[in-house]
């Protein structure tokens, strides 16, 4: 029931407090839905995006691009497992790197399909001992789990507004059952029939 049925039904003789009270229990709701669960979500995504912004940032002080040379394939054309970007138009194969210390590296790798010749030039992300990392997150990717992270919250705070005022409507209506009960059981067997209470 809207502000329009409230204002309407308020004098109504047939207006109990438990039809007032699930009136502004339903308008409560409905200003949290319009109100609070967008707040509640938009921030549950700015402080998503802020904590994937600082793991941007530092993934991209743990990890270094280097540039390696591919050896050849891989036997059996196993794929670099760490690499989330492997997929279609990808591969993985052998290539030949230098640590940040000098020490030359060897390792699988995955690169584009492109890439594959022996000689071929590969960007691999390496962390501080040399060893292949994946890529940093792009700030793209972040922004998107972001996004979705902040939908998530504002669908679970409106499902809570929900459950909350379908738990109070369903209180506040045994309630009207059990008060009509009462009022019934008062009336007696008698309710209705010509010269009752007199």
């Amino acid at each position: 029931m809207g502000v329009v049925g409230v204002l309407r039904w308020r004098r109504s003789p047939l207006w109990r407090t438990t039809d007032r009270r699930e009136a502004w229990v339903t308008l409560g709701a409905l200003a949290l839905l319009a109100l609070g669960a967008p707040a509640a979500g938009w921030a549950g995504g700015a402080l998503a995006d802020a904590s994937l912004q600082q793991e941007i940032r530092a993934q991209h002080e743990e990890r270094r691009p280097v540039t390696a040379v591919v050896v050849g394939p891989v036997p059996g054309e196993r794929r670099f497992t760490g690499d989330p970007g492997a997929g279609s138009g990808r591969t993985s194969v052998v290539a030949a790197w230098r640590a940040p210390d000098g020490t030359p590296r060897t390792g699988e790798v995955t690169t584009a399909s492109g890439s594959r010749e022996p000689g071929a030039p590969v960007r691999v992300w390496t962390d501080a001992s040399g060893l292949p990392v994946p890529a940093p997150m792009d700030a793209g990717t972040a922004r998107t789990h972001a996004v979705l992270g902040g939908i998530g919250v504002f669908l679970l705070a409106a499902g809570c507004v929900e459950a909350g005022r379908r738990l109070i409507v369903g209180r506040l209506v045994r309630q009207r059952y059990a008060l009509w009960d009462r009022e019934w059981a008062e009336a007696g067997p008698d309710w209705g029939r010509a010269g009752t209470g007199s």
